[in-house]
């Protein structure tokens, strides 16, 4: 009879969930993101809560084993040195708060790519090292590919059939100062490329009022963090939007990537659902 309950344990364990109609049903492996937020586009605030959030929500914030931002190395003429560095601390406040608030992620070190370069490319390419064709390494392409391709670089030839870089939009993968997408694809990592994420989750701030209006303050964090994208002062098209678009990679990821036919159009309302219902049931 013991064997029998812990055979039923071990298979559910390894079903698909379903939360509100949306599986979560990750491929193998870890997962890994490199976001930018400091140069100049500020859309990786809101894109680094939701993140953390739906990973913490779907259960697999284990499974994360790096998080850096500010990875843009180079600063774009477009944002003044106070206003970067105004960046830089608003994007460590979006991933040490919102992991607090959220929980689960005591495990991770939330690195400033461009102020902790070494620490960041270590991180990275230890994850890489780790790799294996049963736990592979997924990337989330959030920003600029020059870290990526610096861990790379640093990282044994033979591991990287074990990595995969998962990427929406091709101004992150031709903004690199130092690596072209070419020179990432060169090391031969997978390429996971999905539809442009801006098209569904860079949506009117009214789409997002029941973050806002919602009682619990974690919910209210991750609107805060979009909102403070939204005010920006440095570039104008995120006025009046509120837009988590590199979050549509991770929502991708623990709905299956490219291997359980993963959600590759995100919304607002499967990030809602997703969140909420791990919100009523804690």
């Amino acid at each position: 009879m013991k064997k029998l309950v812990q055979v039923v344990f071990i298979c559910l364990v390894l079903l698909p969930i379903s939360i509100l109609g949306q599986t979560i049903n990750p491929p193998t492996g870890r997962i890994a993101v490199v976001a930018d937020g400091n140069s100049p586009d500020p859309d990786d605030l809101g894109g680094t809560a939701v993140t953390l959030a739906l990973l913490r929500a779907s259960g697999l914030q284990d499974r994360l084993v790096h998080y850096s931002h500010s990875c843009d190395l180079v600063r774009d003429d477009r944002i003044s040195k106070q206003a970067e560095k105004e960046r830089h601390y608003l994007m460590q406040v979006a991933c040490d708060m919102t992991a607090r608030r959220w929980g689960g992620f005591d495990h991770i070190t939330f690195y400033d790519a461009l102020w902790q370069k070494e620490e960041t490319i270590n991180d990275l390419a230890w994850a890489i090292n780790a790799s294996t064709a049963e736990d592979p390494l997924w990337i989330i392409e959030a920003g600029e590919p020059d870290i990526i391709g610096m861990a790379l670089k640093k990282t044994p030839k033979a591991k990287h059939k074990y990595v995969k870089v998962v990427t929406h939009h091709p101004a992150n993968d031709n903004a690199g100062d130092f690596y072209t997408w070419q020179h990432i694809l060169d090391f031969g990592v997978e390429e996971v490329r999905i539809p442009d994420q801006n098209i569904n989750l860079k949506v009117k701030l009214e789409e997002w009022d029941w973050a806002k209006n919602h009682k619990d303050p974690r919910v209210q964090l991750v609107w805060t963090m979009g909102k403070m994208a939204e005010v920006d002062d440095v570039v104008k098209f995120q006025k009046g939007k509120w837009d988590c678009s590199d979050a549509g990679m991770v929502l991708y990821w623990i709905t299956g990537a490219n291997v359980n036919n993963g959600l590759e159009a995100g919304s607002v309302s499967v990030v809602k659902s997703i969140l909420l219902d791990f919100i009523d049931n804690k």
